[in-house]
């Protein structure tokens, strides 16, 4: 009896695969109703990654996620991995999550020096668009010790400094970056901005404290033109108030009465003719 080829029983085996649909249907594909929710499960169709992946409902994306993330690999291996994956998600504006990636890449502690200043600059520049300046700023101090004159680094930490308000360190990190690039137009524009404001502030620091002292001195010339007394009608005597003295030390004198609940005080303009009069012949107590 003539034997059948491999290709000839294979086909045979098809067609009676296929001879099934005829009588019975196919038992194991997706329902019509349901068909968009199971395509959500398959990782190639999904149009949202779950924010954590259970095995048990994704296996599929479970097992993606281990051969991506193998911890047999080497650190800069990892690192390398999690950089990539941050950067997608700051090309997609998702910055939340972009920290969250290069964060992970720098607590495998990998050996590449310049892969690590890759991590810290990138999360720096995550930081910077949430509007996290501080932080984004002590990333690129992190990155800068590794590698003191990284362009990106001195550039985005210019822009927190101008973003911080502190203008003179804005300018100062913008000539450390155009001692190495003269040219770059960040930090050019950035410095001139930073500039002015700084002249600004100067400016306004010197006016508020020159409105301060004239102030100061119109309160003193106050004070020297007046004298303030409080009276004793019990005794009929005055006491006169020190300038340094506070209204709580007078309501706490014990010759000090207050009446309808309401301090009262006797301002008299020093050398004014009223006031020689009216103290003419009244006794007077100097408050200690």
């Amino acid at each position: 009896m003539e034997q059948l080829g491999p290709d000839a029983a294979s086909g045979d085996a098809m067609d009676s695969f296929l001879e099934k649909f005829q009588s019975q249907p196919y038992s194991g594909g997706f329902r019509e109703d349901q068909w968009e929710e199971e395509f959500e499960k398959i990782p190639l169709f999904m149009k949202t990654a779950p924010l954590e992946i259970d095995p048990k409902e994704n296996p599929d994306l479970a097992c993606l996620q281990s051969i991506i993330f193998d911890d047999e690999r080497s650190p800069e291996e990892q690192a390398k991995t999690y950089k990539d994956e941050g950067n997608d998600y700051f090309k997609e504006k998702d910055y939340k999550k972009a920290v969250i990636s290069y964060t992970e890449g720098l607590k495998k502690k990998c050996a590449d020096p310049d892969l690590n200043v890759v991590l810290y600059t990138n999360r720096a520049a995550a930081q910077y668009y949430l509007g996290n300046f501080r932080s984004a700023l002590n990333d690129v101090m992190a990155a800068r010790k590794l590698k003191p004159c990284h362009l990106k680094a001195i550039v985005r930490g210019a822009l927190c400094h101008l973003e911080l308000k502190n203008f003179a360190e804005a300018v100062s990190w913008c000539d450390e970056g155009l001692q190495i690039d003269a040219k770059e137009k960040k930090l050019l524009d950035t410095r001139t901005k930073a500039d002015k404001l700084k002249r600004t502030e100067q400016r306004d620091t010197r006016k508020a404290k020159l409105k301060e002292k004239k102030e100061q001195n119109q309160n003193k010339t106050l004070i020297q033109a007046i004298k303030v007394y409080f009276e004793d009608e019990e005794r009929a005597e005055l006491y006169r108030v020190p300038p340094e003295s506070t209204l709580l030390q007078m309501l706490q004198h014990p010759r000090y009465f207050v009446k309808a609940l309401t301090p009262a005080f006797l301002v008299c303009v020093r050398s004014s003719p009223f006031c020689k009069n009216y103290l003419r012949g009244r006794k007077v107590h100097r408050v200690k």
